[in-house]
């Protein structure tokens, strides 16, 4: 069963996270040949505070 945690900046909508997940699934599914109702995705939410690239938090890149 393939499970996917994805890490995302918050400030998304439910309509955009849908889309998302539908396609990873389908690709998946594509891919891999396995079974839509085998692919978990957990999606989680991160303040630009609590990410930081090269670092520099991107909560002061912008």
């Amino acid at each position: 069963m393939p499970t996917f945690n994805i890490q995302l900046f918050e400030g998304r909508t439910v309509e955009q996270k849908r889309a998302f997940v539908e396609a990873i699934t389908r690709v998946t599914c594509e891919t891999l040949g396995c079974d839509p109702g085998s692919v978990d995705i957990i999606l989680a939410d991160v303040k630009k505070e609590n990410w930081a690239t090269a670092g520099k938090l991107w909560s002061e890149r912008e």
